[in-house]
């Protein structure tokens, strides 16, 4: 559709944290922060990891929990290096298929909510069946990049 597009992820491994009780804003910068630490070395191989795209938080509806992720390049996907710090583990998500709409500019947590409302109604009028209970935020680009952004939110199919 011209609104949104419907893709099919394969299993994969992301390096993950959940924040609990701070501001989505808040928790996105503190989440990435332990995160980039992990690829920067804090893991039992003290490895050096290359940062990824995109960069994803899980919103719940009504949860003041906030999980952010990486995902785990290709080359580590089969042993990632364990993390060192409690508060960061590999997870593995399963292969699902996901509703995802792109839109630019600079991604505020009001304008993630907004464009998931707009893709959940888009759905709802389509009769797709997806989950409504939760959906992902995904970052493409640095803090630095001013132009040509690219961010998504993400429903899972039922």
């Amino acid at each position: 559709a011209k609104d949104y597009e419907l893709r099919q992820y394969e299993t994969a491994k992301w390096v993950s944290t959940v924040i609990r009780g701070e501001t989505q804003k808040e928790a996105m910068r503190q989440g990435f922060w332990k995160l980039f630490h992990y690829i920067q070395g804090k893991n039992e191989k003290e490895m050096k990891i290359d940062m990824t795209v995109p960069v994803t938080c899980l919103i719940k509806s009504g949860c003041a929990d906030f999980k952010v992720s990486f995902f785990v390049p290709f080359e580590h996907q089969d042993s990632p290096p364990q993390p060192t710090d409690s508060d960061v583990f590999i997870e593995e998500r399963k292969a699902a298929a996901i509703f995802v709409r792109s839109f630019g500019g600079f991604a505020s947590p009001e304008k993630y909510a907004e464009e998931a409302e707009v893709l959940a109604r888009i759905l709802r009028n389509r009769g797709q069946s997806f989950h409504e209970d939760f959906f992902y935020t995904a970052g493409y680009d640095s803090p630095f990049k001013l132009f040509n952004r690219h961010n998504e939110v993400w429903y899972f199919k039922k």
